[in-house]
């Protein structure tokens, strides 16, 4: 990728005791590590000295160069940190044994060596450390003259968060340390032997913006990164430009908690990019950052971005929940948001986020059920690509923002005719998945409320998805070979709602006296079966799935105004 320099696997001893130094930018997360990340890397290293040949993966670390010896770390710092709050707990324990006069000469040597190899060295005059790590703004001042300088009594009062985990994490790896070593060769061995077992793969980047490609291309692939902390650097390091002025950070630190506080566990750069793509044209998750950092280039605009971003990420959350209090005063808004999670769909987010914004709450009501439909027919039963969706709704929501009326005549650019629909309807099969289950279930449901005035939900636990031909028949079903089965049996044609009291009696047994269950089913649409399918064949599946093509086409459909 353009803007990688170079990508490696590194040891410890090679990233911290080759003259390289690291700085955590300034309003990068602070260190958070507790005693349950503190025990898994210790436990990690215990089984590492067990097993001579063994070495512990680290995970990634990103790096950004500021020149050929200095880079920012821009993921992995939790990481680093407590890695030399460990290397500083062994030093601990060695001036201890200094201090007891045991091999005092020998053990001075081993402090001072790995001491200058892994954490740096302190002026002679000033006792002021030059470490090869730098913290964050919240944590590096404690770091250097606390904790590095290995004082008995590290203070306590006054400190915030960040230096009271880093304390804690200092003191817990010098108890089990101090506890497992009693001489300066054993403490020296434990360095040395972690030191090359522990291996990172290192990416080192040019700049912040390739930094965010790399985020967004590892998380693509599972490895979760922290893309949002780079964010929010950048738009505190816009407000710190402009002169440091405590107030206005603390002012952002604040705003951007709060923000992060109501997300709880969504993405926050997904939520950042709906909403930035609700005010401007759509941007791929790989530009977000650039786009940011080309339009957001004042201290103004860096709050007026936050405060938005809290005031639009109550929608958003309520947006992706039913039963938010936002929607308990419209049952018909709270059902609508049921069916989009149901779907699964995201690409209208960005809309829904404009509309509120701009619409009154029968226009909002409207979209929303237009959406529905849209997302039925061109997600759910086409299963079509996603992409052309997201420039339509993203036209619609600039419209909207300039003129504060719903443009409907561009949902048709993404609104599956009704050929289209029934031809792929026609031969829609669900395969057995939780998914598909609940989707089943809902297609059911409205058709069976639209053609019968039933009110079955598709939450309901009293029904479940009954495959009139059995997933493995028997005996009773030799109508059906087996490549005759794999045709039909997922098919929607062959899927019907049955009570689970009525389901566990249906298994595999023979149409004939599954016709006398349908029967007692207070479901429409299944009690009705025996009365228009004597026998059940492919025929009868593939007329059922027809009937029921027939119905969707008119439930799922958008009039729109010529």
């Amino acid at each position: 990728m353009k803007g990688i320099l170079d990508t490696s696997s590194d040891t410890y001893r090679k990233l911290m005791g080759n003259g390289f130094k690291y700085e955590v930018p300034k309003f990068q997360r602070d260190y958070t590590w507790e005693n349950e990340q503190w025990d898994d890397l210790w436990q990690d290293i215990e089984s590492l000295i067990k097993e001579e040949d063994s070495e512990h993966y680290m995970g990634y670390l990103v790096l950004q160069e500021i020149d050929n010896k200095n880079y920012f770390i821009i993921d992995g710092q939790q990481r680093i940190t407590t890695l030399n709050l460990m290397i500083l707990a062994v030093l601990k324990c060695l001036q201890d044994l200094i201090n007891k006069e045991e091999e005092a000469e020998d053990n001075q040597k081993r402090k001072d060596t790995l001491f200058n190899t892994y954490i740096g060295f302190i002026d002679p005059i000033t006792l002021i450390s030059n470490n090869k790590l730098k913290l964050n703004r919240n944590s590096d001042d404690y770091y250097k003259t606390e904790i590095v300088l290995l004082k008995d009594r590290m203070s306590i009062r006054n400190t915030n968060s960040s230096q009271k985990h880093m304390r804690e994490c200092f003191s817990w790896y010098y108890e089990k340390i101090s506890k497992k070593y009693k001489s300066g060769i054993d403490l020296a061995k434990f360095i040395d032997k972690i030191a090359d077992k522990l291996s990172f793969t290192v990416i080192r980047v040019s700049d912040e913006l390739n930094a965010f490609k790399v985020f967004e291309t590892l998380n693509a692939r599972g490895v979760q990164l922290s893309s949002s902390d780079l964010l929010k650097n950048y738009l505190f390091s816009v407000v710190d430009s402009e002169g440091y002025n405590k107030t206005n950070i603390d002012e952002l630190e604040l705003l951007w908690s709060k923000l992060i506080e109501k997300l709880g566990t969504q993405k926050v750069e997904e939520f950042i990019r709906y909403y930035w793509n609700s005010k401007n044209k759509t941007v791929r998750k790989s530009n977000l950052f650039k786009s940011i950092r080309k339009q957001i280039t004042s201290k103004m605009l860096a709050f007026q971005l936050v405060r938005e971003l809290n005031d639009e990420a109550d929608v958003y959350m309520a947006l992706q929940n039913p039963e938010d209090d936002l929607w308990k005063m419209n049952r018909e808004i709270q059902n609508l948001i049921r069916i989009l999670k149901l779907f699964k769909v995201k690409q209208p987010q960005s809309l829904f986020l404009s509309a509120y914004r701009n619409l009154d709450e029968n226009n909002f009501l409207r979209l929303l059920q237009m959406t529905v439909v849209i997302s039925f027919r061109y997600n759910i039963i086409c299963g079509f690509n996603p992409n052309e969706q997201e420039e339509v709704y993203n036209d619609i929501s600039l419209y909207l923002n300039e003129h504060r009326r719903l443009n409907t005549e561009k949902l048709k650019q993404i609104y599956i005719p009704d050929d289209n629909f029934e031809l792929i309807f026609s031969s829609k099969e669900f395969r057995r998945n939780s998914q598909s289950h609940k989707l089943v279930k809902y297609i059911l449901s409205e058709i069976d409320k639209y053609k019968n005035h039933t009110d079955i939900s598709f939450e309901s636990d009293l029904f479940t998805i009954e495959h009139i031909l059995p997933e493995n028949p028997e005996t009773d079903w030799q109508q059906f070979d087996d490549e005759a089965v794999s045709r039909s049996v997922y098919k929607l044609g062959n899927l019907t709602l049955l009570e689970k009291s009525l389901n566990k009696d249906a298994d595999n047994i023979s149409y004939e006296k599954k016709k006398e269950l349908f029967k007692e089913s207070s479901c429409k649409i299944t009690n009705s079966i025996p009365e228009f399918y004597e026998s059940w064949t492919e025929s009868s599946i593939a007329s059922r799935q027809k009937r029921l093509t027939t119905e969707a086409k008119s439930i799922w459909k958008i009039q729109f105004n010529n």
